[in-house]
């Protein structure tokens, strides 16, 4: 089980902190502050990275999203959990499960992740992490 100190990272929150014309971008960059300045371990999963890795090709440049990936594996405060056959049965029974809403693979495979690991909080701005009952920080 992780610490009180340890926070789930999603897609929108790496995005906003990579783009500077993002409409979360400040938001984004006073919270990782904070969450540096607390000594806060960042969680994070493969496909989120993967996710944030084409917005950023798509939307900015290749260049910022290799920046992006340069800098997520060089961080000392960054942890990244891969998904895994069990993981990701969890996440499509999720799925199957809330037919009322738009998860997609990633965010289940993130709240698969986060419940086996005891994550309470996510840095994000996507509303399925509260409706998930987790902790939403932006």
């Amino acid at each position: 089980m992780m610490s009180k100190k340890c926070i789930f990272v999603d897609t929108g929150a790496w995005y906003a902190l990579s783009d500077v014309s993002d409409q979360f971008h400040k938001k984004a960059t006073a919270n990782v502050r904070r969450l540096a300045a607390d000594g806060s371990t960042l969680i994070t999963t493969n496909l989120v990275i993967h996710e944030t890795f084409m917005l950023l090709a798509r939307r900015i440049s290749r260049k910022a999203a290799i920046t992006f990936l340069d800098e997520i594996y060089h961080a000392d405060n960054v942890q990244i959990f891969h998904s895994d056959r069990t993981i990701e049965k969890e996440a499509y029974a999720t799925i199957r499960k809330y037919t009322d809403q738009d998860f997609s693979v990633a965010d289940s495979v993130s709240f698969a992740i986060m419940k086996r690991e005891g994550l309470k909080r996510a840095f994000t701005f996507d509303k399925h992490f509260k409706t998930m009952r987790f902790t939403a920080e932006s």
